[in-house]
């Protein structure tokens, strides 16, 4: 059967775009190198009639498929499992854009594409599209909306699915559904769209995606302000929502751990403040109206932040250059601080801006009376509650003896995320990773709707199987640690 299916396969993509052997290895291990599996085969077609044929083949031969975008997810949702039955389905080749529409303010581009070529293609038109991550060099948009993908610009623009309007997607019996619409008001049925993004490939495989742009903002004005508590970083957070308006792009909050580490471990990307303060936030603000009218609200907000001791200390950036700078320590120094100090455990949680005082508190609290030492390394996208808590060893200990702990700590962390209204995934999805704990934290009545979907769209179950959702005969206990 497996040899048939290959050779139907090359029949249908062209023999060179069905990789075997070493051919194929790159495709199997995710981004931290912690998964790897085996596949029958990677595929790569050339568009979306070729995507189509593949699906039909492997339902014909009742083969798995993992669909795969840049393979830069973090939660194992491209990796296919160790039974080497599945086809990797890669959509590198998928990558024109198809249409711009400068007076609709929209951009059609197909799954393959890289992130960073579609706000490329947006400025050369003269827009923006404001999604923005740190592997936007290698991810591709098909897998930004698979996951429902957030980044630094969340606060004004939205998630991923905020961005999109229409969605053509290759179904589980290799049918395409057409819905490339560029309209913000469709009120004609289910939001099918909604229902795709944020799938990580279970239920559909997006092929292409029409996408909302903006104006390009006429001046960008960045700052790395610090802050005494983590109460005065959230009330300067409804100071400048009020202050900026939708102006506010970014505020990115980071420790003084974070900091710290990154002055240890990159000493090339200096920190342009004193470490004198706990707590530390990015923020940007992007004016339509020109460079004076940006200054002058930047500089009357941010000085009566100062008059009422909300901020203690600041770096404004005067240039390009020392924009850049900042947020260089933000998206690469320390992404690069943290793998010198030693690998650490990761969460990507949400929690209600309001609670995150009491989460941040709670949460070190109970870290430190189990796993004494351990440092917590938290920062985030304070204007929408989501952190990135990570946790690494003590001082004079290693990541070894931190990993014995790993599955432990994530259940403190995620636990007190529950605890405190919050989600175990704000931005990176559930993949394998976070599968066999998504039960603890989600009621049956969620779990049973998500299956039932699973099955009315994937009857037989070969679009990624056993990432989301475990499969039904290895359902894990799905009693939740609080009412």
């Amino acid at each position: 059967m497996s040899a048939a299916l290959l050779d139907a396969l090359r029949t249908a993509l062209g023999a060179s775009h069905v990789l075997t052997g070493s051919d194929a290895e790159g495709y199997l291990t995710d981004q931290h190198r912690r998964l790897t599996g085996r596949a029958l085969a990677v595929l790569r077609p050339a568009d979306t009639v070729e995507v189509a044929q593949v699906v039909r083949l492997c339902q014909q031969y009742r083969a798995p498929i993992v669909p795969q975008g840049g393979n830069t997810g973090l939660m194992g949702a491209a990796t296919p499992d160790g039974s080497g039955r599945a086809v990797v389905l890669s959509l590198a080749r998928l990558n024109r854009v198809r249409a711009i529409d400068a007076d609709n303010d929209t951009l059609t581009v197909e799954a393959g594409a890289v992130l960073a070529a579609v706000q490329q293609a947006a400025r050369e038109a003269g827009r923006l599209f404001p999604l923005s991550l740190g592997s936007e060099g290698s991810c591709t948009i098909g897998g930004n909306l698979a996951t429902n993908a957030g980044g630094t610009q969340v606060l004004r623009y939205g998630n991923a699915r905020e961005l999109v309007l229409g969605l053509e997607v290759v179904t589980a019996e290799g049918e395409i559904w057409h819905g490339l619409r560029g309209l913000r008001k469709d009120n004609t049925g289910y939001a099918l769209r909604d229902l795709y993004v944020g799938s990580e490939g279970t239920l559909g495989i997006i092929t292409a995606a029409t996408l909302r742009l903006y104006p390009l903002p006429k001046t960008q004005h960045t700052a790395l302000l610090a802050f005494g508590c983590i109460h005065d970083a959230i009330a300067f957070l409804g100071v400048a929502r009020a202050g900026f308006g939708a102006s506010l792009t970014a505020f990115e909050l980071m420790s003084d751990t974070v900091l710290g580490l990154i002055a240890g471990h990159v000493p090339e990307q200096p920190v342009p403040l004193a470490l004198e303060a706990p707590w530390y936030a990015l923020i940007e603000l992007s004016d339509s109206e020109g460079e004076q009218h940006a200054r002058e609200r930047f500089e009357t907000v941010v000085s009566q932040a100062f008059e009422d001791g909300l901020v203690s200390d600041a770096a404004i950036a005067e240039s390009l250059q020392q924009s850049e700078a900042l947020w260089r320590l933000r998206d690469e120094a320390l992404g690069e601080a943290q793998r010198r100090d030693g690998r650490n455990i990761k969460h990507d949680v949400s929690v209600p801006i309001s609670r995150i005082p009491e989460f941040l508190s709670a949460t070190a609290s109970a870290l430190q009376a189990r796993f004494p030492g351990v440092r917590p390394v938290a920062f985030g996208h304070l204007g929408d509650g989501n952190l990135h808590y990570n946790v690494s060893h003590p001082l004079g200990g290693t990541p070894a003896d931190l990993f014995a702990h790993e599955d432990a700590i994530h259940d403190v962390v995620h636990d007190s995320v529950h605890a405190h209204g919050g989600s175990i995934s704000a931005e990176h999805g559930i993949g394998q990773t976070k599968r066999d704990v998504l039960p603890r934290y989600k009621s049956p009545v969620e779990l049973d709707l998500m299956r039932r979907l699973k099955a009315a769209l994937d009857p037989l179950g070969l679009l990624n199987p056993g990432k989301v959702l475990a499969p039904a005969s290895l359902r894990p206990h799905e009693e939740s640690p609080h009412p």
